[in-house]
């Protein structure tokens, strides 16, 4: 028998058969190429910088620096066991064996900068953690307001408060949320307020002796000089008590105004807390409880924004929380595979398949 007998024993698949294969790794290879080319856009989170920060971003602890000598002073120890055993405020104390230490120091998180220094006194330590206007802060927050722009200054920048609140005003009106996929585990929203796009303004007095910490922590590690010299500034803060920034009234015009605020508004890139700019204030909440109270109750009036720092309101808002113990359940979402992960999957099963019906093809 010839060979080209014997190629014509040889069994074959028909035309047909061969048809399909072809169309069906056609198809493959489109698909391939649709899910490998497809905009990382679509799979990325869309949750807006503020609400991920409020959700995910955990406070960064300020450091009560004090002579480890004080530890066997009954007197000295008795002030400090508030801020030792405290559960909820962002704040830790740290013994020191420096020599010539004698005074405590409140330092910034993440820099040997001092926000106080002084004697421990139960008069000085008390208003280290709770404020009217930082109560003030914490009911918007929980509200649900996106950014709240605090105005440290006098009474006379009351012209330029207004010009900052007509302004954010404006941006609510042309201003943006992502819009949010509730089927994204990428972009999941933690318990808390509605979502929405919402600018407050905040003001505080330099002339208020209750103040003077927060103005201080809000002027950052950089800029003392904003609180020292009397220098009017303005910080938009979010998340949990997060400030992203501390400008001079002088040179906060509309534009940057505005890239501040859309910034924060717009979709969150960069996950990593330390990744990006800002430093964070101290507050005495309970992040977990208070949001998990704010995801059943109804959004505050916008009334509330006329109100002064302090008001009863706003105090009464944040008691509950501001006591109670934190949760300990996780924040983090988990569970569920991302939208990349998922489509790397698909693409590894189509791959496998492909080369199947390639080998068996021929």
């Amino acid at each position: 028998m010839t060979q080209q007998a014997r190629g014509d024993n040889v069994a074959r698949p028909p035309r047909g058969g061969r048809l399909a294969d072809r169309l069906w790794l056609t198809c493959l290879i489109v698909i391939c190429c649709a899910i490998a080319g497809r905009p990382r856009a679509a799979s990325a989170c869309t949750v807006p910088v503020f609400r991920y920060a409020l959700d995910r971003w955990e406070a960064d602890p300020f450091r009560l620096v004090v002579p480890a000598a004080w530890a066997i002073d009954r007197e000295k120890s008795k002030l400090l066991s508030p801020l030792r055993g405290n559960p909820i405020a962002n704040v830790r104390v740290e013994e020191t064996d420096a020599a010539g230490v004698d005074r405590a120091r409140l330092l910034f998180p993440d820099a040997d900068v001092a926000v106080w220094e002084g004697p421990v006194e139960a008069s000085s330590l008390r208003p280290l953690l709770d404020s009217p206007a930082r109560r003030d802060l914490l009911a918007r927050l929980l509200a649900g307001d996106s950014v709240v722009w605090v105005v440290v200054g006098t009474a006379a920048d009351a012209a330029e408060v207004d010009r900052i609140a007509a302004r954010l005003r404006f941006l609510e009106q042309v201003g943006e949320l992502p819009e949010q996929d509730p089927t994204d585990p990428d972009s999941r929203l933690g318990p808390g307020p509605p979502l929405r796009l919402k600018f407050s303004v905040l003001h505080v007095s330099l002339d208020d002796p209750a103040e003077r910490f927060f103005a201080r922590m809000l002027a950052g590690p950089d800029h003392a000089g904003f609180v020292s010299e009397r220098v009017p500034f303005a910080t938009p803060v979010f998340g949990r008590g997060r400030v992203l920034c501390a400008w001079p009234l002088a040179e906060l015009d509309d534009p940057n105004l505005e890239d501040m605020s859309l910034f924060l508004t717009g979709r969150c890139s960069c996950r990593m807390k330390n990744d990006n700019p800002g430093w964070d204030v101290l507050l005495e909440v309970a992040w977990d409880t208070a949001l998990a109270n704010a995801e059943t109750q109804p959004a505050a009036s916008p009334a509330r924004e006329a109100a002064g720092p302090g008001d009863e309101p706003a105090a009464r808002a944040v008691e509950a929380v501001t006591r109670a113990p934190a949760s300990p359940a996780a924040r983090e979402p988990g569970g569920q595979l991302s939208g990349t992960q998922l489509g790397g999957i698909a693409l590894a099963i189509l791959a496998a398949l492909a080369g199947w019906r390639l080998w068996r093809a021929g």
